[in-house]
């Protein structure tokens, strides 16, 4: 969260009038070392996952370099790899609840991999892409399975009867629950990436978005993710409701 009120921060300044150009490149280099650092945890952790179950680190770089390419696509502002590592660091917290730790963490590597805001079939190509490269990967079929099954719940977010992709879809919504100046940042970053459509498109669906999430009973399905966050995420969403 800290991370994310610098940014915020760092985003209002430089696009300051008054901002020189000498503190522009001076905020740009913190960024690009902020940057280097996310990925260098994010390579490390695909690295130690992916080497258990295939000692080559050849393939192991293929991937990893197919992950980051899509992560750090020109149009990304918030599907960008701040937001696994952001996932990661929700999930720590629960991984004495997970039953299938390596099959969460395959599943938060992909489950974005392929983002359009266009798109409407994001979490069925991201999961296509997951299992096959697990299949590469000669990873068992079932826990295959379950990593599809995880990313495809991140469509609608409802309830499953797996534990396991219950926490994975609350970690994948805690931003919804952030302080109310990460949680700001986090619309802005959305806005961007439907650039393409107009305020008259846009806020419209929005709308819908945010309204599905209140209607439901509860936001979080487990009790680890609804106690942190529950109360927060529903202050923030009819917030940005109202000022939509």
């Amino acid at each position: 969260m800290l991370y994310n009120y610098i940014q915020q921060k760092i985003q209002h300044i430089t696009e300051s009038a008054t901002c020189s150009d000498a503190l522009r490149d001076t905020f740009s280099t913190i960024c690009c070392i902020k940057h280097h650092q996310q990925k260098n945890m994010l390579k490390e952790i695909f690295y130690n996952l992916f080497l258990q179950y295939c000692k080559d680190p050849e393939p192991c770089s293929i991937y990893w370099n197919e992950i980051e390419s899509y992560y750090t696509g020109r149009k990304r502002y918030y599907h960008n790899l701040s937001h696994p590592e952001h996932f990661y660091n929700e999930l720590l917290p629960c991984k004495h609840l997970v039953e299938d730790w390596d099959t969460i963490l395959f599943a938060l590597f992909y489950h974005d991999i392929i983002y359009k805001a266009t798109g409407k079939d994001n979490e069925e190509r991201s999961a296509l892409v997951a299992v096959t490269r697990l299949k590469a990967l000669q990873y068992p079929s079932a826990r295959s399975a379950l990593c599809s099954q995880h990313i495809l719940a991140t469509k609608k977010h409802a309830p499953s009867k797996s534990s396991d992709t219950n926490i994975f879809t609350d970690a994948d919504l805690s931003i919804l629950g952030a302080d109310n100046e990460s949680y700001i940042l986090y619309t802005k970053q959305i806005r961007k990436e439907y650039a393409v459509y107009p305020d008259f498109m846009y806020k419209p669906g929005r709308k819908k978005v945010l309204q599905h999430f209140l209607q439901m009973e509860r936001i979080y399905k487990t009790n680890h993710f609804f106690n942190r966050y529950e109360r927060q995420a529903r202050e923030n969403i009819s917030a940005e409701l109202h000022a939509l």
